[in-house]
């Protein structure tokens, strides 16, 4: 018998060079991993009790809007684009979002008042951007629940 007319001897044939991507795959999902904990952390933001309201969302264009922000101690606070927000005054605040719009004149301001400020403040804060030259304002609230839609 011989070996060579063996039909279960293999030829051996020289590796190709191929790449190895288990340890890619590997890094690939503790990155995957490192991104999925850290990215709710990255989300910041004031706590604010919105008011419930059934309204349709607004339109905003590519750009962000500027949120201005009104805590239940009635403090200001302002976020342009990615930045953090700033606690300000009404006068500080509408001399920032003026010279924003005199760089950018479709600047869109978003109010956020929590639901226990007085109605007055608002008032207080919107004829304080009007007379700013801001024209392009829009309330933030959160959608009411189901439930509370159907005793009304």
């Amino acid at each position: 018998m011989a070996l060579s007319n063996s039909p279960f001897q293999r030829i051996k044939k020289p590796l190709a060079s191929e790449m190895n991507v288990v340890p890619y795959i590997d890094v690939m999902l503790v990155l995957l991993v490192i991104f999925m904990v850290t990215a709710p952390m990255l989300t910041t933001g004031l706590t604010v009790d919105l008011p419930k309201a059934d309204a349709s969302a607004l339109s905003v264009s590519q750009q962000q809007p500027a949120v201005v922000t009104i805590q239940a101690d009635q403090q200001y606070f302002l976020k342009l684009g990615d930045a953090d927000d700033q606690a300000m005054g009404l006068d500080e605040l509408q001399a920032m979002l003026s010279a924003e719009q005199a760089k950018n004149p479709e600047l869109t301001v978003l109010i956020n008042g929590d639901q226990s400020v007085p109605y007055g403040e608002i008032v207080r804060l919107m004829a304080g951007l009007q007379s700013a030259g801001l024209n392009k304002v829009g309330l933030i609230t959160d959608a009411p629940a189901t439930d509370s839609l159907a005793g009304q």
